[in-house]
């Protein structure tokens, strides 16, 4: 694959250094007489009548926010960098989620840069340009554009994205002689921290770190919409997944998963999170994500997975199948708890209400029914005291969801979980109920059902509302759709 290694570091060094080719390739050198026929003979591609991208508007308002609350501070957001995956070969790229949501751009090795001037920040986006055709970068190196495709140059990129642009491979340079205080997002790029390890202290790079996270708690309408195209191309994977049932029968789990990974990157950039395609025992392991297990009518599939946009927006929703197409009468049972448990969290999603008052209101009626059946020792106040109902609820009955799936992961503990809900916030709530195979304190017939209920939900002013209401959730509703799309 890959002819050379990495870019030099500047443009002044792209000219001195040779471009390195790779170990064992069949062409040891280039002749000048191929060199100097590999500089001309292009087109012009520039693309001059690019418009603005749907959300420059927003990432325009988001950076000013930021900028009101760092006046003074240079700010330093970087995308992040091609990973190894193998050798020379690279995990798929994905931004830093904080680069995208300033700047709506998503290739690697970008950076954002909000200089401080008088009333505000100047911001810059540094990227890599175009390939150079006179050193033969773009056909020798390995990420030259002959090799992994074209890129926009900084002039197309100003345009798309409403921010001047600049060569990246300048920038470490200048963030070395930049004067004054400096926060950065850590964690994705190594060279520019490098660069800014006199001129940063981790408590200032925290601080930028929770109020990006903070920020995110209240979408903007174009978030919402993008949520809601990544809920319904979800919907169609679930779609998908019940029409090739039978298929998975004959095969694994492994089908499943592959079904409704073509739906994500047909529709989408890719799945949101590793899908949990869990069937029979394996619905009682959270994280199911190996998918190698048998698919069998007559047990439950227990299907956790979103579709993520191009723009990295991320469904989350989970449904428990019946895999033959009808819930015997303990699957029913205990599918019909959790459905009662996920009605009352839903209808405590209310802005004014505080955050975990959805998964107390779901936790108490999970509790109720485990008192109600024997398999914990009343009252229910006592139970939810002391917690016990966590041996077979085991999870938090939900988190917000937007560019990560378990989105404003670092906001703080008061601004989240014992924050109050507020119109525009989209969270899922999930409660389950999860016998384990080997669990001795259950009856048999419980041991190895796992159920969860999972919607995505948006608070809006008067209540909320089910982003993912196209998927059946009770029970009877659930078969009649299943039987409907295997007719």
């Amino acid at each position: 694959m890959t002819v050379a290694e990495e870019l030099p570091e500047t443009p002044e060094s792209a000219e001195e250094e040779p471009i390195k080719q790779r170990k064992n390739g069949l062409y040891p050198g280039v002749s000048d007489e191929l060199a100097e026929n590999m500089k001309s003979g292009w087109a012009d591609t520039e693309l001059r009548d690019l418009e603005p991208i749907p959300q420059a508007a927003e990432t325009a308002a988001r950076r000013a926010a930021l900028s009101a609350r760092f006046p003074g501070d240079r700010i330093v957001v970087p995308a992040g960098s091609l990973k190894t995956r193998s050798n020379d070969t690279d995990y798929p790229f994905r931004a830093s989620v904080e680069y995208a949501y300033l700047t709506g751009d998503r290739t690697e090795d970008g950076v954002l840069v909000m200089e401080p001037v008088a009333g505000g920040h100047r911001a810059t986006i540094y990227l890599l340009p175009r390939s150079d055709r006179e050193n033969g970068e773009f056909w020798l190196d390995g990420q030259g554009e002959l090799w992994v495709g074209r890129r926009h140059s900084l002039t197309e990129a100003g345009k798309l994205y409403g921010i001047p642009a600049s060569d990246v491979r300048e920038l470490a340079g200048k963030l070395r002689e930049a004067p004054g205080p400096v926060r950065v997002v850590r964690g994705h790029d190594a060279r520019v921290e490098a660069a800014l390890t006199d001129k940063v202290t981790a408590e200032r790079d925290e601080e930028l770190r929770v109020f990006l996270s903070e920020m995110r708690l209240v979408k903007d309408d174009f978030e919402i919409g993008e949520l809601q195209k990544a809920v319904d191309s979800t919907v169609r994977g679930f779609e998908d997944v019940v029409k090739v049932l039978d298929k998975a029968e004959a095969t694994s789990e492994r089908y499943i998963e592959g079904t409704f990974f073509l739906r994500a990157r047909v529709e989408g950039n890719d799945v949101g999170y590793g899908s949990i395609c869990a069937a029979g025992p394996h619905a009682c392991t959270l994280h199911w994500v190996r998918n190698d297990g048998p698919v069998r009518s007559g047990d439950l599939l227990l299907l956790d997975a979103g579709v993520e946009t191009h723009t990295y927006y991320t469904a989350d929703v989970t449904r428990t199948l019946p895999v033959g197409g009808r819930y015997t009468g303990i699957q029913k049972k205990i599918y019909d708890a959790v459905y009662e448990a996920q009605e009352a969290g839903i209808a405590a999603v209310q802005p004014g209400a505080k955050y975990r008052d959805f998964h107390d209101a779901a936790q108490r009626v999970l509790t109720e029914k485990l008192v109600e059946w024997g398999l914990v020792e009343g009252p229910v106040e006592r139970v939810l005291e002391l917690g016990l109902q966590r041996r077979w609820t085991l999870h938090g009955t939900g988190h917000m969801l937007g560019m990560d799936v378990h989105d404003c992961a670092a906001a703080r503990t008061e601004t989240y979980v014992q924050g109050t809900l507020e119109p525009g916030m989209v969270l899922t709530v999930e409660p389950g109920l999860y016998f384990q195979a080997d669990d001795l304190t259950v009856p048999e017939e419980y041991r190895g059902i796992g159920v969860r209920i999972e919607d995505d939900i948006l608070v809006t002013a008067d209540g909320n509302r089910n982003l993912s209401a196209g998927l059946p959730r009770r029970s009877d509703e659930v078969e009649s759709w299943m039987a409907a799309l295997k007719g």
